[in-house]
């Protein structure tokens, strides 16, 4: 049984967390229906960490998420820093050292991540800078995906009644889902981009089989990543300098991908290479 799209994302950020860092206990969740329950916890000796769930304000990691910043303790148990409302379960594990990370989108926090250890550990920059950027590779795809999500909520919910409009904005997500992963160097998020954008394509799909006649199919074509990513820019009407400008590239660069992406899909300017990449199902 495939995990909640939720669980899933908080189970990689967790394992990776207790990769990245130094300490043998990670756990963690995200922010729904008043608090965070924790879903996710490696390297824990007892089960007292489950069923945790905390509130804003409350413990170590509720001071985290209502500063939006990083709260660490060596002393978990003498500590005066914080309300002491979940002692028994994070004593209850024996914890002693414990990281609360707050996962920060667009300035609200959507969840907390902690790694603890049973002793004394010194936490300093060389701990928490790994810790942080897990919390922060976190946060850009929940960012990500709620921008994508809310894009796709936005659309028609049957094809057939798309408007000119509808599919503008279609292909305008799906141009700017392009650019964001070109920025992205995590497989498994790359990986959970792809899915999104097969989502849009679908929609597209639907809609010309809903509103275009039958044609012949063109041949079998694969782009690469950077020649997509060049052409869903142009298909919005993009010149070679504001594509380079979007991605990141050199004029240069984008007239040589748009130049192979043409050739494979036997165009001879871009609005054909764009419609027959709409005819293969490669862009919206």
């Amino acid at each position: 049984m495939a995990l909640d799209p939720d669980a899933d994302l908080v189970a990689q950020a967790v394992r990776e967390l207790a990769q990245r860092t130094r300490f043998p206990v990670a756990f963690g969740g995200l922010f729904e229906d008043g608090g965070v329950t924790v879903s996710s916890i490696v390297g824990t000796r007892t089960h007292s960490i489950e069923g945790l769930r905390v509130r804003p304000q409350l413990g170590l990691g509720g001071r985290a998420m209502l500063e939006l910043r990083p709260r660490m303790t060596s002393d978990y148990g003498a500590s005066q820093q914080f309300t002491h409302d979940y002692d028994g379960y994070i004593l209850g594990e024996g914890l002693r050292t414990l990281l609360a990370i707050p996962i920060v989108v667009d300035g609200r926090a959507r969840g907390v991540l902690y790694a603890g250890a049973w002793r004394d550990t010194l936490v300093g920059g060389v701990t928490t800078a790994p810790a942080m950027t897990v919390a922060n590779q976190m946060a850009a795809e929940l960012r990500i995906r709620d921008e994508v999500d809310r894009r796709v909520r936005a659309l028609p919910a049957a094809a057939s009644t798309f408007t000119p409009a509808d599919r503008e904005e279609l292909r305008e997500s799906f141009a700017e889902l392009r650019s964001i992963s070109a920025d992205v160097d995590d497989a498994q998020l790359r990986e959970r981009l792809a899915r999104l954008e097969n989502r849009l394509l679908a929609l597209a799909s639907d809609d010309a089989t809903a509103a275009a006649p039958i044609t012949a199919p063109i041949p079998t074509v694969r782009l690469s990543p950077r020649e997509k990513d060049v052409l869903a820019c142009a298909a919005l009407g993009s010149t070679n300098a504001e594509v380079a400008a979007r991605l990141g590239l050199r004029e240069g660069t984008v007239k040589a991908y748009l130049g192979t992406a043409m050739s494979k899909l036997d165009a001879s300017t871009r609005h054909a290479a764009v419609a027959r990449a709409r005819r293969a199902g490669i862009l919206p």
